[in-house]
């Protein structure tokens, strides 16, 4: 049995109950979600998505608000400038596609903020168009269960998605299934820290567990800088003080949100070089 085979019978009988998956979940609700998904779990994003698709259910609806009605309802979710590129995206949707979000890759590259896995993902998932969809889980299976090496290593979009092709089968159906099966089996099976290989359906073929689980002694990815005391924590200050307000917040206000006034600047200037705040006579606003 092909990994494909294996995997996509795993997750028919194993995967788990997600907005996006479900009948009629259309192009727009797949696209909200992959973007909502970027480096934020699956549970804080669900509620999110939810309420942001009910009060914007079509591209227009979003683009006819002010981008910072899209920053506060963002809430928590972190990197809010996806908030705008999502904004600006369903802005050039409404004006350029008729309000339907593209099917094909190189029409969904050229939309504000999406990039190759976020295209190839919509295609993919909204549209069954076969395509290769790469993200840190589908590296890491690959990695263990064809390359048998216990991590993928820095990313590089033309080896990882070489690597999916490889594996994925012709027929597109059974190629977006392949996708999905194997994204999930990396995020609640073959997980970083703590894979559960009594449970994974490649456990008779997997080549990391046939060598005897060799550690990973190749390059590595980066690691994310600490939260605490950075400029993102900063930035998520003063974003969360601007969100909770009607009315511009003054530079006063600001000063009291951290007392580093040289990263409390910088934060601020990257705010609104990144178009997420707009400084005006009376304060500082959402735009």
């Amino acid at each position: 049995m092909s990994i494909a085979e294996a995997v996509g019978a795993w997750f028919l009988q194993n995967r788990r109950d997600l907005p996006w998956r479900r009948e009629g979940f259309g192009a727009w609700g797949i696209l909200v979600s992959e973007i909502m998904l970027q480096q934020t779990p699956v549970v804080r994003v669900i509620p999110r998505l939810e309420q942001w698709l009910e009060r914007w259910p079509t591209p227009a609806d979003l683009a006819a608000s002010p981008p910072g009605d899209a920053v506060r309802a963002w809430e928590r979710l972190g990197y809010p400038r996806r908030a705008l590129n999502l904004h600006a995206a369903a802005t050039v949707i409404a004006e350029r596609h008729g309000n339907v979000v593209p099917s094909d890759v190189g029409d969904l590259l050229t939309l504000p903020g999406i990039g190759d896995y976020t295209a190839r993902a919509v295609a993919s998932f909204a549209y069954g168009m076969r395509h290769p969809v790469v993200d840190t889980n589908v590296r890491r299976v690959l990695a263990r269960a064809v390359a048998g090496r216990g991590e993928a290593g820095p990313p590089s979009t033309r080896r990882d998605l070489a690597a999916m092709e490889a594996v994925l089968p012709i027929d597109p159906a059974a190629a977006q299934l392949t996708n999905a099966a194997v994204m999930e089996l990396g995020a609640v099976v073959c997980t970083a820290r703590a894979p559960r290989c009594d449970a994974c359906p490649l456990v008779d073929s997997c080549a990391w567990r046939a060598a005897g689980y060799p550690p990973y002694e190749g390059p590595k990815a980066a690691a994310q800088k600490r939260f605490e005391g950075s400029d993102r924590q900063v930035r998520g200050l003063i974003m969360a003080e601007l969100r909770g307000s009607d009315i511009p917040v003054t530079a006063l206000e600001i000063e009291q949100l951290w007392p580093d006034a040289a990263q409390r600047d910088r934060a601020l200037a990257g705010l609104i070089a990144d178009g997420l705040v707009v400084a005006g006579d009376d304060g500082f606003e959402l735009p």
